[in-house]
């Protein structure tokens, strides 16, 4: 499966931004992490795509919405009241199976990301 992102960019603190990943094929559990200069990947948000199960990291609740379009397989991150420490690169992830996990390592497929730098 390839994953692509897009939506990224640069936006004053408060403000808001859509990030869109687009999959070549139907996947069972995908969902948006965010990457730290020199540390690891982080765990923001994810859906079961058969479900409306969807689950959030408490640090973005309320600000962030992850939502898809299983028809258009394509994944969404309404992000809202972006803030400083937002300042990160974002990536989409998925895997064929059903899973709630939080570790990047439990995703198979990734995206290349997208910068999102908020000032």
């Amino acid at each position: 499966v390839q994953l692509v992102e897009s939506g990224g960019g640069s936006v004053q603190a408060g403000g808001s931004l859509r990030l869109s990943c687009v999959a070549s094929a139907p996947v069972f559990t995908w969902g948006w992490f965010r990457q730290f200069p020199g540390q690891g990947r982080e765990y923001i948000a994810s859906v079961l795509t058969a479900s409306s199960r969807i689950n959030y990291v408490d640090s973005v609740k309320g600000r962030f919405t992850i939502s898809r379009d299983n028809g258009k397989k394509t994944l969404f991150l309404d992000m809202n009241r972006l803030q400083v420490e937002d300042t990160a690169t974002y990536y989409c992830a998925a895997v064929y199976r059903w899973t709630e996990s939080q570790n990047p390592g439990d995703l198979t497929f990734w995206g290349q990301g997208t910068q999102v730098t908020v000032s």
